[in-house]
């Protein structure tokens, strides 16, 4: 089966920011997990801690997840397999929660992450940009902001 991928070797995945299936961190994870499948991912990894707190969230394993992707199925049909697998929430469930992972700041994760970005933004993050939110990490570092 074909998988188009993109090649993060040269490009990046998309913004955490990004909404698939109704949820923030969906688009950037399938970005991720389309590269592993397909041998392009490059640094990237798939089902690391940003993955599993999206996963956790809709109660999905990160194997099911890649099974489904590895057929090649496009983002909509990715999209309406999340909503059939997921966990049922409530629209205000949903919305609380992506505005929970876009506000997240650094001090609000657990500890081992905190520890790991107190020396991973310093070095990868540009002198003069400010990370508010776990999120700017990523938008920052792929030049998105």
């Amino acid at each position: 089966m074909q998988i188009n991928a993109l090649d993060l070797t040269t490009q990046f995945p998309r913004s955490p920011r990004e909404v698939l299936a109704g949820y923030v961190v969906a688009a950037r994870m399938l970005d991720k997990c389309r590269a592993v499948v397909a041998g392009t991912n490059g640094e990237y990894h798939f089902d690391c801690p940003l993955d599993n707190m999206f996963l956790s969230f809709v109660e999905i394993s990160a194997d099911a997840f890649r099974v489904f992707v590895a057929t090649g199925a496009d983002d909509a049909a990715i999209a309406d397999w999340i909503l059939l697998n997921a966990r049922s929430r409530s629209p205000q469930e949903r919305v609380q929660w992506n505005n929970d992972m876009r506000d997240k700041r650094i001090s609000e994760m657990p500890i081992e992450l905190q520890q790991f970005l107190e020396g991973y933004i310093p070095q990868n993050i540009p002198p003069g940009k400010i990370v508010r939110v776990w999120f700017d990490v990523y938008d920052i570092e792929e030049g998105r902001i």
